[in-house]
């Protein structure tokens, strides 16, 4: 197949590219700084030259958008909000130019776009959707992003251990099973609308970093109160939000599809991701 992806360039969708390329197909990133033979520049606003890899490609995978890893100023907050909008909204209008386009269009969203809860597990189809929970900072509405680096960061300093108590629920996905998930996708034309990607066993912050440390190999982890959380956070240039959002996300879509996760449990998933770490270069956490 011919996969156009944007945003290609970043952590997922290195992975991605890598492992659909090594599977043999064409991938054409777009990005805003090319400097391989399939790149191609984009500046993920307004249609370019770029549009014409769309034309007669397979698949389009949008990834686009601004690192959540930042300290959560309104500059940084807008940047991310609009460089996913924006860059969403061209590629639909290049889609929707283009005289032969992609069967398939899949573009990422996040998890965060659901309610900071801990009674119950966010699905597709009963999920509660975030932004005006009572209690939380009001910019958490315009957040999206990863939290793994920022944990795993705090594991290797042995400050790995309950932020504010740890009740809240970390989502997690292997990124195998991300790339299998893909895949899965992509050869499924009966799917269509929000399909969650992440592991089927959301765990709270506390016993996943109780589990990460010991696959580290890191026997302490101190505690934090909320207050030591902000003052980390802003050591580390980002923000508590990662920390202490709950993200209780579940694939309901994909499990009903008949999706099957190598990777279901965080144990096992997080000894081979500390395995392929200590492996040196190529592996990817």
């Amino acid at each position: 197949m011919k996969v156009v992806t944007s945003g290609g360039t970043g952590q997922v969708g290195t992975i991605l590219s890598r492992a659909l390329t090594a599977a043999g197909h064409d991938v054409v990133i777009l990005t805003r700084r090319p400097v391989r033979d399939r790149d191609v520049r984009w500046d993920a606003e307004t249609l370019g030259p770029w549009a014409k890899e769309l034309d007669g490609s397979d698949v389009v995978i949008n990834l686009a958008g601004r690192s959540v890893n930042c300290r959560y100023t309104p500059d940084n907050l807008r940047a991310m909000m609009d460089s996913r909008v924006h860059s969403a909204r061209v590629m639909g209008e290049a889609v929707a130019a283009a005289s032969r386009p992609p069967q398939v269009w899949l573009q990422m969203s996040t998890a965060t776009i659901y309610a900071h809860r801990f009674d119950a597990p966010n699905d597709e189809v009963t999920g509660v959707l975030g932004g005006t929970e009572p209690g939380v900072p009001g910019y958490w509405a315009y957040s999206v992003g990863g939290v793994f680096d920022v944990l795993l960061r705090l594991a290797r300093l042995g400050l790995g251990g309950p932020v504010a108590g740890g009740a809240q629920y970390v989502s997690w996905i292997h990124d195998r099973d991300f790339v299998r998930a893909v895949e899965f996708l992509i050869d499924r034309d009966d799917l269509a609308g929000p399909v969650n990607l992440a592991a089927p066993v959301p765990l709270p912050q506390r016993t996943f970093m109780r589990v990460l440390r010991a696959a580290r190999g890191v026997p302490v982890g101190l505690p934090a109160t909320k207050r030591m959380a902000e003052l980390g956070a802003f050591a580390l240039r980002s923000d508590t939000e990662l920390l202490l959002k709950s993200r209780r996300v579940v694939p309901g879509r994909l499990l009903e599809a008949g999706f099957a996760f190598d990777y279901p449990q965080w144990p096992e998933a997080a000894d081979d991701l500390v395995r392929r770490l200590r492996g040196g270069p190529g592996s990817t956490m």
